[in-house]
């Protein structure tokens, strides 16, 4: 017995040696053979058409996952706009501040944005090297890229914080390449502030190079200047210590574009006001088979099942007597499922932004109204609270509500433009953001609240909504994916997670 004992000692002792010297050879980035794939293509487009297809590529994103459905869903059930709803304890964890590392949702999204940034790279890092393509076409390519790029680095410095800065693509690996690219192969996080610097840099080429927004429709479907000043205003007022001479600044080239607020609010989401003279930045969903399907709608509304994004009590009590945007906010359909927030099966409440069962919505990546209030957030973080509150009731009377009263502080002025920006652009990604870059989170998400039916009193109770409380400053950036911190020692852990 003993005998055997020791041999098998010896066996473990063995293969802990092979193991290290393994993991060693790893940690050392020497790759296990040099004929992993063919040496590094110097004209990864080789023509025309090639480069057509890559930016393609770049605007077949909106299409995704990330950009139907899950941008959506933590901008709104992350927030107070809405509840999860739905089904599944990934999507309740987001809802319910209770995020692990091990969430599938946030690990899909870091792979999404990643992704998007990568194939922007290729555009950028090869079109200029294309023999048959006109050099405006060169131009404007690399201005569309480039503000694809800003768009998804913003959405990842916003979520996770400190971001990866990956400016390469990579079409091989081999013995000759991989000390080179190993640092695109497994990067390590950047500073917040030079994922800002990468992002405003990105926007400045797109501003030099991308296409002018016109009043065609189609013009708004791709990245436009429009679109680049109006994610400088946002990424201004949004970075380390704001500069808000610059959303100002920003927002004012926006404004003297040539946009206009819609008459009709909900001319906004009917889809039959597609590229209208209030978009800046629109996505044009095309129906079935085409490169963006607008299945989004699907998840979001029905009769049949219950949806995601179910709508709060907080932003049902907001549109009560806002009956423009109440109508194009929320739709009630009788339902068959239970929900332990909303108990009345024959007034169900459904986001009702997206509507179209086609495949055929549309959806703004930003359009006037949300620019007018930013900037009023902007002129109240300057002291200029009158200039702000004409701005919040240029919007308010699009749809007929009376002024807002005049604002006593800069604290009152704020408060005002969030809830201005709460009621108007509902359901369309951006309350989580809004809170964020206000440093409001937890002041306004720890308070939220719902209606329940006390069987005592025969009543509706308000009450705190059960997880209102588990919201802390950690909760504000999502975990690094465990999966990936695994496979990258470059990588380190949010706080908390």
């Amino acid at each position: 017995m003993k005998k055997y004992i020791a041999i098998n000692k010896v066996l473990l002792v063995c293969i802990s040696v092979i193991l290290f010297s393994a993991c060693s050879d790893f940690l050392d980035t020497k790759p296990i053979t040099s004929e992993i794939s063919p040496p590094q293509d110097e004209q990864v487009l080789k023509n025309a058409q090639d480069a057509e297809n890559a930016i393609k590529a770049c605007y077949q994103i909106f299409g995704s996952e990330y950009w139907q459905f899950d941008y959506f869903f933590l901008g709104d059930a992350g927030s107070d706009v809405a509840y999860a709803g739905g089904d599944g304890e990934d999507f309740f964890q987001i809802d319910e501040y209770r995020i692990i590392s091990t969430d599938y949702v946030v690990a899909r999204d870091w792979s999404h944005v990643n992704d998007f940034v990568k194939l922007c790279n290729k555009v950028i890092n090869y079109v200029n090297t294309v023999p048959d393509l006109s050099q405006q076409r060169k131009d404007e390519m690399m201005g569309e890229a480039s503000l694809y790029r800003a768009l998804f680095r913003f959405q990842g410095v916003q979520t996770w914080g400190e971001f990866p800065i990956v400016t390469e693509y990579i079409s091989s690996i081999n013995q000759d390449n991989f000390e080179t690219i190993y640092p695109s192969l497994y990067p390590g996080r950047k500073p917040v502030t030079e994922v800002y610097a990468a992002i405003i840099a990105d926007c400045e080429v797109a501003l030099a190079k991308a296409p002018a927004a016109t009043s065609a429709p189609s013009s708004k479907y791709k990245p436009n200047k429009g679109a680049a000043n109006a994610l400088l205003a946002k990424v201004y007022a949004t970075m380390p210590n704001p500069d808000w001479a610059k959303v100002i600044q920003y927002s004012n080239a926006v404004i003297a574009g040539g946009y206009s607020l819609l008459p009709t609010y909900d001319f906004l989401f009917d889809n039959k006001h597609e590229g209208n003279a209030e978009a800046i930045w629109e996505i044009n969903g095309e129906g079935n088979g085409s490169l963006i399907n607008g299945w989004c709608t699907n998840v979001f509304v029905g009769t049949n099942w219950k949806k995601f994004n179910t709508p709060s009590h907080t932003i049902s009590n907001a549109l009560a007597a806002d009956s423009k945007r109440r109508l194009a906010t929320i739709k009630r359909f009788p339902t068959t499922f239970a929900d332990p927030y909303w108990t009345s099966y024959t007034q169900f409440p459904n986001p009702w932004k997206m509507r179209a069962a086609d495949a055929t919505q549309n959806f703004y990546i930003f359009r006037l109204a949300d620019i007018l209030l930013l900037k009023a957030e902007a002129l109240a973080n300057t002291g200029d609270l009158t200039g702000a509150m004409a701005l919040v009731n240029q919007v308010r009377t699009r749809v007929s509500l009376t002024n807002v009263a005049p604002a006593t502080s800069k604290d009152d002025a704020i408060n005002k433009i969030l809830n201005e920006r709460f009621v108007e652009l509902a359901f369309e990604g951006q309350r989580w953001f809004d809170l964020k870059r206000e440093g409001k989170s937890i002041e306004v998400l720890s308070k939220q609240t719902y209606s329940k039916f006390n069987p005592v009193t025969q009543v509706f109770d308000v009450v705190l909504m059960p997880y209102a409380n588990n919201i802390t400053t950690n909760d504000l950036l999502w975990p690094i994916p465990q999966a990936v911190l695994d496979n990258n020692p470059n990588l380190s852990q949010n706080p908390g997670y």
